[in-house]
């Protein structure tokens, strides 16, 4: 059995379970929940707790109108709200999606997301861009980097959050492995590099940008969108 290491925080946990989560980070955290007991148990134990402080509030009155609205939307016909989702978006069971490495699969967080071919970025990298049905214009993405390979040195705006899916990368604070998660903001400044044996699929959402130290490392990264 794979042992998990590095989890998200409770507050990131306790926002999963309230629902306030954008959609990349949302997508990245329920990946690693699903995968690990610990932190499925903390989101459960989060919910439970949310719904026992609403049961435990006052009752509020309702607007006269308000169930007469709430009739009407369930009333309203679904063919508004499906001709309002881009068609590429409804391919139900058609979602393109570039291929895993055998025994690899992907998370159940990212059903009903589609993902580009995967991108040549350099000798043994590649990556590709998910695509959010609830936020298309969330900045995920999954990298593949080859054994030995490793990603310029770098730090971060703002806030990346990973997921590893496969193989491992120490990125000179720890060892991160499959199920591992990491949060990385401008106090981190690292260097992931993926170990001997296999090579590395990881799961990512980045707000701001990933600022890599050199010229070329900062240009390939602006391409990309990192």
């Amino acid at each position: 059995m794979t042992t998990i290491r590095h989890h998200p925080t409770d507050d990131m946990l306790v926002a999963l379970a309230a629902g306030t989560l954008p959609a990349g980070p949302a997508a990245v955290l329920a990946s690693h929940a699903e995968g690990c007991a610990v932190c499925a148990e903390r989101v459960a134990e989060f919910e439970a707790l949310g719904g026992a402080l609403l049961e435990e509030m006052p009752d509020a009155g309702l607007a006269p109108e308000a169930l007469a609205r709430t009739l009407a939307a369930i009333d309203a016909p679904l063919a508004s709200s499906v001709a309002a989702t881009p068609p590429h978006a409804r391919r139900v069971g058609h979602l393109s999606r570039p291929e895993l490495p055998a025994g690899a699969r992907w998370p159940r967080a990212l059903d009903g997301c589609s993902a580009t071919p995967w991108r040549w970025i350099g000798p043994g990298m590649r990556w590709s861009r998910l695509r959010l049905p609830q936020d298309p214009d969330a900045n995920v993405f999954l990298l593949r980097i080859g054994a030995g390979k490793f990603l310029p040195p770098h730090t971060h705006s703002e806030l990346e959050l990973t997921q590893v899916l496969w193989g491992s990368f120490h990125d000179g604070r720890a060892m991160f492995g499959p199920g591992d998660f990491d949060a990385a903001d401008g106090t981190i400044h690292h260097q992931p590099v993926v170990q001997p044996g296999s090579e590395c699929i990881c799961l990512a959402a980045v707000d701001g940008r990933v600022v890599f130290d050199g010229f070329l490392a900062r240009t390939l990264g602006s391409l990309v969108g990192m």
